[in-house]
């Protein structure tokens, strides 16, 4: 039978296991450079640099910073031309299949007031006031 003795803990292969799991996390890895500010915080308020000569008294106004905030406010019919997500299919063609024609009388139907409604709308407007006046 074969025994099973135990080892001490092998440095060298210790370390080869850990570059190698480095190797591997740093080609997967992608340093980000590019700061920006948040578009959907509510809060965008930039200073300018101190002792910096170039920011006036009027302040600058940077273009990009301006676009990203209005995109980020628009709704999204504007942003994308298709819908995102299944929710956003409800809803996302909001024109009105056919112009409406307000003279045709099969597809508008206008309320009409009859001489009950409106002394009923009366009799109603008079017992509101009587009520609120005690």
């Amino acid at each position: 039978m074969a025994s099973t003795t135990k080892e001490g803990v092998n440095i060298v292969h210790q370390n080869a296991i850990l570059c190698e799991t480095i190797k591997k996390e740093q080609q997967y890895q992608k340093l980000y450079t590019n700061y920006s500010v948040n578009p959907f915080k509510k809060l965008y308020t930039l200073s300018g640099k101190p002792n910096s000569a170039h920011d006036s008294a009027d302040g600058e106004e940077d273009s990009n910073f301006l676009e990203t905030i209005e995109r980020a406010h628009q709704e999204p019919v504007k942003k994308y031309s298709n819908p995102q997500t299944e929710a956003q299919e409800i809803g996302w063609t909001t024109k009105p299949l056919i112009d409406t024609d307000r003279t045709d009388r099969r597809l508008h139907f206008p309320r009409h007031n009859s001489d009950v409604t409106k002394y009923c709308a009366a009799m109603w407007r008079i017992k509101e006031q009587t009520e609120n006046m005690q």
